[in-house]
C-alpha cells in the first residue's frame, strides 16, 4: 500500500497574520513535487506546519497521513511516522558529533521504544556500520561524522549533514525547506546527488524552492505554485521552466489576498 500525505483545505496563521488560506495538496511515497513560489508567500510556513511547529496555529483544514489526522501530534510523533524535514538554515549545535547527533535521532524515530530503560535501541555496531554505509553511498568522508553539528560547515556541506540524517532516518515523506538556498552551482549538483540517490518509490519528496536551479537536478513529476498563501497553478516540469522565463507576476496578480 502506498502512504500519501494529504493537506485538506489549509488555512494557517503565524503570530495573527494569516498566511496559508486554503492550501490542498497531495503526495504520494514515490512521486516528486515541487512548490514554488516568490518570497512571503507561505512555502516555509507550509513546510514548518506540516512537521507541527507550535508558531504555526492551524486555523482550517487537516493534515492526514496513513489515514491519521497529524494536527495533534507533536514534530517528534510525526517523524516516527514517517516524515523528515530539511532545514534552509540548519542550526550548529557546538560540543555535539554529528555522529552522536545522529545515533540519537535514530534511535528516538526507528528505534524501540519499548521497554529499553533508556538504553540506546540499536546497536553501536550496526549503527556505525549504517552510517559508513550510507555515508559511502552520499561520497562524504568518514572523518565528517566526528565534526561538531553545523559548527563551522560551509553551506553546502550544511546541506550535505541534513541529507546525511534524512539517509539514516528512511523516512518516507521528505520536505526539502529550500534546500538551495545559499548554495553554489557545485555543492547544489552535490546536495542534489545525494537527495537522488535516495529517492525511490518507498520515498515521496516535496521541494520547496524559489528558483528553478534546483529542479535540473531534482526532477519533479508535479510542479505547483504557490502565491498569497494558495496554490494557483499545477502542471508538470514545463511549468518549472515558464516560471523562469516569466516570473512570478502573473501568478501573484491572478492570486486572492495581497
Amino acid at each position: 500500500m502506498t502512504n500519501e500525505l494529504i493537506i485538506k483545505d489549509l488555512h494557517v496563521q503565524v503570530e495573527n497574520k494569516l498566511i496559508l488560506k486554503g492550501l490542498s495538496l497531495r503526495i504520494r511515497q514515490g512521486e516528486i513535487h515541487a512548490i514554488m513560489g516568490p518570497n512571503g508567500s507561505g512555502k516555509s510556513t507550509l513546510a514548518y506546519t506540516l512537521m507541527g511547529h507550535p508558531r504555526y496555529q492551524v486555523l482550517k483544514g487537516d493534515i492526514l497521513y496513513k489515514g491519521q489526522s497529524l494536527l495533534g501530534l507533536a514534530p517528534d510523533e510525526r517523524a516516527r511516522m514517517g516524515l523528515f524535514l530539511a532545514f534552509q538554515y540548519p542550526v550548529a549545535i557546538p560540543g555535539l558529533s554529528l555522529a552522536n547527533f545522529l545515533r540519537a535521532a535514530v534511535d528516538a524515530v526507528k528505534g524501540d521504544q519499548q521497554g529499553n530503560n533508556g538504553k540506546p535501541s540499536i546497536p553501536v555496531t550496526e549503527f556505525r556500520r549504517r552510517l559508513n554505509e550510507k555515508m559511502a553511498l552520499l561520497q562524504m568522508d568518514n572523518s565528517f561524522a566526528q565534526r561538531y553539528l553545523n559548527e563551522g560547515f560551509s553551506g553546502g556541506e550544511k546541506k550535505r549533514a541534513e541529507i546525511l540524517q534524512m539517509a539514516m532516518l528512511e523516512p518516507e515523506i521528505v520536505i526539502l525547506d529550500e534546500t538551495d538556498s545559499g548554495l553554489d552551482i557545485d555543492a547544489l549538483r552535490v546536495v542534489a546527488q545525494g537527495v537522488n540517490s535516495l529517492v525511490g518509490p518507498e520515498m515521496g519528496v516535496l521541494v520547496i524552492t524559489h528558483y528553478q536551479r534546483i529542479l535540473n537536478y531534482i526532477k519533479p513529476q508535479f510542479v505547483h505554485i504557490l502565491a498569497h498563501g494558495q496554490i494557483v497553478a499545477s502542471g508538470g516540469p514545463e511549468l518549472a521552466l515558464q516560471l523562469e522565463e516569466e516570473g512570478y507576476d502573473r501568478y501573484t496578480k491572478n492570486a486572492n489576498g495581497g
